[in-house]
């Protein structure tokens, strides 16, 4: 596959080389977080945008202007941070911690309005499942759960003695399927209605994550999985015989997101420990 190098440092001093290889310089960079980010989460209009990071706070921006419109915090580490989806309840997102909780904010208040309390470790993930009316969050806890929203009891847990963590978790775009980065290098199939079973018949090997998040996400027609690794290869399976497609080198470190374009189907967006971003054709 072709690529070419998006943006050639992570943050400071970043442009992008177009086709025409003419620089298209960035357009803000929020400032405000003292210590690393962990996660970042637009609203469903793109107009707001909410940062979780290293110095425990989580803030609320505003997409155009870069300005910091709030911020929040319970005094622990935010993993992960998802608005609800739903347009009705834009005011409202959870947030995995570092405690264990999944912790639920009113961005209008301020407050916390509710707390999921059930994990044994830290939360690494959150996906919205069941047209919007649940969550599944994934934990250092090396379970799997399945939430209500607004009700803080689990109503599905799913955990085995041979499961491991999973700190990366993809909904399949026909929202049936959980595509979960396991610490024991696979990729697990959950079902992501009613029963959230593991599907024994989808599972995907061939590569090395142990110690690594690395994304995971499916083509848009469902096609392929794709996932990079800590070799910094990105790796292509046919989801259909769960077979390796393609693998090649992507990065010098680890691969540690890979995306599918949402609409030119022939386009993968990587991102490594290299500081690199690349788009592949």
């Amino acid at each position: 596959m072709a690529w070419k190098t998006l943006f050639n440092t992570v943050f400071y001093g970043v442009h992008v080389l177009k086709e025409d290889t003419s620089p298209a310089f960035l357009l803000s960079l929020p400032l405000g977080h003292s210590k690393a980010v962990r996660d970042i989460c637009f609203n469903t209009a793109g107009t707001q945008f909410l940062s979780a990071a290293y110095d425990r706070y989580l803030k609320l921006w505003d997409t155009e202007t870069g300005q910091c419109i709030s911020r929040f915090t319970n005094r622990k580490v935010p993993y992960c941070v998802k608005f609800n989806p739903d347009e009705d309840k834009q005011n409202l997102f959870v947030a995995g911690m570092s405690d264990k909780k999944i912790v639920q904010w009113d961005i209008r208040s301020g407050e916390i309005v509710q707390e999921y309390d059930r994990h044994l470790g830290a939360v690494n993930t959150i996906v919205f499942v069941d047209e919007n009316r649940r969550f599944v969050s994934t934990s250092d806890d090396k379970s799997l759960r399945v939430w209500e929203w607004d009700i803080p009891v689990d109503f599905k847990y799913i955990a085995e003695p041979s499961m491991h963590s999973m700190p990366a978790v993809t909904l399949s775009p026909n929202g049936k399927w959980l595509a979960c980065q396991s610490m024991d290098n696979q990729i697990l199939i959950f079902g992501a209605q009613n029963r959230f079973r593991l599907n024994k018949k989808k599972i995907f090997k061939g590569h090395m994550v142990a110690g690594y998040a690395c994304q995971v996400d499916f083509s848009p027609d469902m096609s392929y999985v794709i996932s990079g690794d800590g070799n910094g290869k990105l790796n292509i399976w046919d989801w259909k015989t769960t077979k390796l497609y393609s693998r090649f080198k992507a990065h010098d470190k680890v691969c540690i997101g890979a995306v599918w374009h949402p609409h030119e189907t022939s386009k993968v967006i990587t991102c490594g420990w290299d500081g690199l971003i690349k788009l592949w054709d």
